[in-house]
């Protein structure tokens, strides 16, 4: 069962800019919560897209150093990375079909 993993400032590059396949990086801090509205979906995604993407999740409040690197000045925001690099930004709390069709065009490119 596929579910996203947690990703410190310090595993960032290890785990996400290193990965050998996409991955759908969510922030999100614990008083968010709009956050909190789209972890379920995140959560389903990543169970729909089991071997095709990898999810991680990345708390702004105890890694900052990442957030500020990728310019997130709101929550929550989700970054595809693609080949060690961002492909696409969604900000807000976006609905499922939102959130999969940008994924599907970013699996795509």
């Amino acid at each position: 069962m596929a579910k996203p993993f947690a990703v410190t400032d310090a595993e960032f590059k290890d785990k996400v800019v290193e990965a050998s396949m996409p991955v759908l990086v969510d922030f999100w801090a614990e008083w968010c919560g709009p956050c909190k509205a789209l972890s379920p979906i995140v959560d389903e995604l990543a169970e729909e897209m089991d071997g095709r993407m990898e999810f991680a999740k990345v708390d702004v409040d105890s890694s900052p150093i990442t957030a500020v690197t990728y310019g997130i000045r709101s929550i929550p925001a989700l970054l595809i990375f693609k080949g060690g690099k961002p492909v696409e930004q969604i900000v807000g709390a976006v609905p499922k079909g939102h959130l999969k069709q940008k994924i599907e065009a970013a699996l795509a490119a």
